[in-house]
């Protein structure tokens, strides 16, 4: 049986992943500080739910704490690292940067050196699309400069790409980092713009709608998400580059088995299409308070997901609609509203 730890596994993401490795027959090993940047008690209902299953099993600490980090990961031995967790949120970013640095940088220092120690067959860790920062030349592609990052989050995750990029090229590591779009759906964070703008429809509180609704995102739906980095742990990055390891549109690095890849929707979607559609699944409008762009956000992300599906064959491609309608079922079923 294939042994994967995942950091983050009480967070959006990593429940989801956990839950469908777990499903194909992996043995999982999950590893999250419960922190309290949001309701814990959410995070806590996505892990018993995991722990419904006898081949996941899980430590709550921080990743800052190394030591206790190591000791888990040697007692796990596992075959596959994927690292999710981090300090999330680019707003949050603007009252607490050092919360970042903790977290992003550190934390993911530790997970790499846990990784190199055990010389996993491939390491896997998050990145986002705020890496792309200022860039205006869309849909996004890996293979783009990205140097004009616009907030401590999104800086923190571009530190985390050139870490990892030194640790594969100095200790022959496979690395694969991917860059998420918009991810949404069930047991979503609640600082999320779904969940907030669902939660005060339903309450009868106004939305806040930044730039006045002309923003445009990548919605990513997270079960289309989570599919995307199953594939992903397969297709390990090899050093050198040959003809047999390169695909089409690659980011494969030429000195070292490191390799960067979007998993989005490939679909630019306006904000207020997206404000239109939980409304008509709520059948109730919102009231709408429009206001200026908030400092470090951007007016619009869209991956181009072509080398996701050169390597895989396999792009996202839940509707948004279909995505919205899905959250409100959760959101209603476990909110009781």
């Amino acid at each position: 049986m294939i042994r994967i730890f995942i950091t983050g596994t009480a967070g959006f993401i990593g429940f989801h992943l956990a839950k469908r490795l777990l499903e194909e027959g992996f043995r999982v090993h999950g590893f999250d500080g419960m922190t309290d940047y949001y309701d814990v008690t959410l995070k806590e209902n996505r892990h018993q739910i995991l722990l419904k299953n006898e081949a996941f099993t899980s430590t709550q600490s921080l990743l800052e704490d190394q030591e206790t980090l190591w000791r888990v990961v040697k007692d796990f031995q596992p075959d596959v690292i994927i690292h999710l967790a981090a300090q999330a949120g680019v707003r949050y970013s603007l009252e607490n940067p050092r919360a970042y640095i903790d977290s992003n940088v550190i934390g993911t220092f530790n997970v790499m050196e846990s990784a190199k120690q055990m010389k996993v067959k491939h390491l896997l860790m998050a990145s986002t699309s705020s890496v792309y920062g200022a860039n205006e030349m869309m849909p996004f592609v890996e293979t783009e400069k990205a140097d004009m990052q616009l907030t401590i989050y999104s800086a923190t995750k571009k530190a985390n790409e050139s870490m990892a990029h030194a640790y594969a090229h100095l200790w022959n590591l496979p690395i694969t980092m991917f860059r998420f779009f918009t991810v949404y759906g069930p047991w979503g964070r609640p600082d999320l713009a779904l969940f907030k703008f669902v939660e005060a429809i339903l309450d009868g509180q106004q939305i806040d709608i930044y730039n006045h609704g002309k923003m445009y995102r990548d919605f990513t739906y997270v079960d289309d998400l989570v599919y995307g980095i199953r594939l992903l742990i397969d297709a390990v990055p090899e050093y050198p580059a040959t003809s047999k390891n390169v695909v089409k549109d690659d980011s494969l690095s030429a000195v070292a088995p490191f390799r960067i890849v979007n998993i989005g929707n490939s679909d630019k979607v306006c904000l207020l299409d997206f404000i239109d559609a939980i409304e008509n699944e709520l059948g109730i409008k919102a009231k709408r308070n429009y206001m200026d762009m908030q400092k470090g956000d951007v007016p619009a992300t869209w991956a181009n997901t072509d080398l996701l599906k050169n390597l895989t064959d396999y792009h996202p491609q839940t509707d948004f609609r279909d995505g919205i309608a899905k959250f409100i079922s959760w959101f209603r079923n476990y909110y009781q509203k």
